[in-house]
């Protein structure tokens, strides 16, 4: 897809992106964390976070196009990778390329993600789901294969930055302190209050084939600071490294504005090899699950390398009140 076809389409009846509706959050106490669910959640831990504004929605695949025309950027995803960054990649591997969710004829074991990931060459926030695919329809969607690089440079552009862990699921929570943004069940009285995957993961989803990747934003009610999007359709990068170690607690007080790990200490310990740093995921996506994928929660929690794009990660910004 050409860069004016791309952005002759999306010119329309569009409000500035670089003035978001952004919902402003007062100060608060919250608990943050779950001892009920993934061990990375634990232990539950009173927080303290200052007052901040964010975005209501997550950033679309139209504000996305404007600030690409506005500064020329290219994704992380449309850059050849460089060799020397990654020793020993195969020659097909070293060309720009992104994740894209692939869904399996059937069932398939479901400790080896490679059953429904294909890193696939072409694939970018123009074309989310893999060569010749397009935006059309998909304008109000999130954007997605994003990385670290790109969602900064687009938070310096619109005047934000990326939330921290502990905003994100402060706000998340829309001031409950409850399982779900919603409450303690998943689906109460049978409805759906996000957009997760129905069905038997990964093959098998019951929702209608246009709904089975991101919705619209907005398509869900919102919680109750009026956020929309904060669980489901696509997670969502914060500004912390990774870290798995207990947060530093005193008895006299909760810790405010926490900022989460170090960046040393954010590599995957599984690949030594690869000194990649890591930064936090959260809110779960389409692709969370009952049966495999319980992450569509305030307190789950995902590692992300900073190199990494996907077809199911987004993000929006916040703005600090000083």
């Amino acid at each position: 897809m050409s860069r004016a076809s791309v952005f002759g389409r999306y010119r329309s009846q569009q409000p500035d992106p670089r003035n978001p509706l952004r919902i402003e959050l007062p100060a608060g106490l919250f608990m943050m964390g779950s001892d009920d669910h993934y061990a990375e959640e634990a232990p539950v831990h009173a927080v303290m976070v200052d007052s901040f504004a964010i975005d209501a929605y997550p950033v679309t695949n139209r504000d996305f196009a404007a600030f690409v025309e506005d500064t020329g950027w290219t994704t992380f995803a449309e850059i050849p990778p460089d060799p020397k960054d990654y020793p020993g990649a195969p020659p097909e591997m070293l060309q720009p390329a992104s994740l894209v969710f692939t869904p399996p004829p059937g069932p398939v074991p479901l400790n080896d993600i490679r059953a429904w990931w294909t890193y696939q060459n072409g694939a970018n926030w123009k074309s989310p789901r893999g060569p010749g695919s397009d935006l059309d329809g998909l304008w109000d969607h999130p954007v997605v294969h994003v990385a670290w690089a790109d969602v900064t440079a687009y938070a310096r552009w619109a005047g934000g930055e990326m939330p921290t862990e502990a905003e994100w699921e402060y706000a998340a929570r829309g001031g409950a302190d409850t399982a779900y943004a919603w409450g303690d069940e998943f689906e109460p009285g049978g409805k759906v209050m996000a957009n997760t995957w129905q069905g038997d993961f990964p093959w098998n989803n019951r929702k209608p084939m246009d709904q089975r990747y991101t919705s619209p934003v907005g398509s869900f009610d919102p919680n109750g600071f009026g956020l929309y999007d904060m669980i489901g359709n696509t997670w969502e990068w914060t500004q912390d490294w990774w870290s798995t170690e207990a947060p530093v607690t005193k008895a006299c007080c909760a810790p405010k504005n926490p900022r989460g790990g170090e960046l040393e200490a954010s590599f995957d310990p599984a690949q030594p090899a690869i000194r990649i740093p890591r930064k936090v995921l959260k809110g779960g996506s389409h692709l969370c699950a009952p049966s495999y994928c319980r992450r569509y929660r305030p307190a789950a929690r995902h590692a992300q390398p900073v190199d990494t794009s996907t077809s199911h990660v987004g993000f929006r910004c916040i703005v600090r009140i000083r």
